[in-house]
């Protein structure tokens, strides 16, 4: 179900983002919940105009933040979709109104959806795309590669807009580092965390007298709960922005393959990258998942040629240009990237009620 409390537009099509905008997306990449004294602090202005900036931008579906779960609380995997003639659009539709399918993106090659998909364990992740996406109206074949290890993603990149040193004043977190999936496959702990958890993936800036509001818990008790689980690595923060709008508007989707005993070398180098935004260890005949943000698709020779001269035992196996991406972790969006809705993240439901 869509939500709705989705940013509305109050900019228009044409819109571009400032070099101003950039550096306030860029500090809120390294602090989500920084107070705003810090983020004006850090871009050289007064609080206010700060977070003046940030209401224009969340007004006009151009940046936010959100919150989700570590990829150790469950399985995800990653569905490569082949629709009927003309139907991949409706076929993405129907996928992006799925709780549990995270992020979409319409893509060129061998097959025409990508889906990035969660549940609580593998067994639960697999009767759910092959019953829920395999019987979409439209849908020829699939194909899943299950995650193994995440080694970088996108509430790990950063848009790099600010001087370095501005950015360490606001406590920048460390490299990407290697995470199993599903290292947990139980589900979240305590009731409160998941309510958390669910009001903050709305808005990841939402201070704690609103969360309490939102969770029925004391302001004392959501705070040292968001503080927890943020310190225990349970809960990921990202700000997330318009692509396109800010000049990035090349997606590509690679597959590679590792040697087995360089894979954990490559992982975390890849993860390192600036132009890397996911980099995952996969099932499957190629090891690693790779996704980059490029400027431009010429770009995309000159990548491969770093990827040659730093990762000489890496090999490519396939590329995949993204065409549009109408969801990112929840998030609908528009074809200029902004978003204009919301789809809670849920997992699939139980065995049971699919045999029911």
């Amino acid at each position: 179900m869509q939500d709705s409390g989705a940013p509305a537009h109050g900019l228009g099509a044409d819109v571009q983002f400032t070099e101003q905008d950039l550096a306030l997306v860029d500090a809120l990449q390294s602090a989500p919940r920084a107070p705003w004294s810090a983020v004006g602090r850090a871009l050289g202005v007064d609080a206010t105009t700060a977070a003046r900036r940030w209401e224009r931008l969340t007004a006009g579906g151009l940046a936010w933040v959100t919150a989700y779960d570590s990829a150790r609380n469950g399985a995800v995997g990653f569905v490569e979709v082949s629709s009927e003639p003309g139907a991949h659009r409706a076929v993405s539709a129907q996928a992006c109104a799925l709780p549990w399918v995270f992020s979409v993106d319409e893509t060129s090659g061998e097959f025409d959806l990508l889906l990035s998909v969660g549940a609580l364990c593998p067994s639960e992740l697999g009767r759910a795309v092959h019953r829920a996406v395999g019987g979409l109206r439209g849908v020829r074949s699939l194909r899943m590669q299950m995650g193994v290890a995440l080694f970088g993603e996108g509430g790990d990149w950063r848009i790099r807009a600010m001087e370095p040193a501005r950015r360490a004043g606001l406590g920048t977190s460390g490299v990407p580092s290697r995470t199993p999936y599903a290292v947990r496959t139980g589900g979240r702990g305590p009731a409160q965390d998941k309510a958390l958890l669910t009001a903050l993936s709305g808005d990841g800036r939402l201070g704690y007298a609103a969360l309490a509001a939102a969770t029925g818990l004391s302001e004392h008790v959501a705070r040292r709960g968001v503080q927890r689980m943020l310190r225990d690595g349970d809960l990921r923060l990202r700000c997330d922005f318009a692509h396109p709008l800010a000049g990035l508007r090349t997606t590509a989707v690679y597959r590679m393959a590792s040697p087995h005993r360089l894979l954990g070398q490559a992982g975390q180098g890849l993860a390192r990258l600036s132009q890397v935004r996911l980099c995952a260890s996969v099932t499957g005949p190629h090891n690693l998942l790779v996704q980059v943000l490029l400027h431009s698709l010429s770009d995309v020779d000159r990548f491969e040629e770093q990827l040659a001269a730093s990762f000489p035992a890496l090999e490519i196996k396939d590329r995949t240009l993204v065409m549009h991406t109408p969801k990112r972790m929840g998030w609908l969006l528009d074809d200029r990237g902004r978003a204009v809705g919301r789809v809670p993240l849920t997992p699939p439901e139980s065995r049971a009620a699919f045999e029911s």
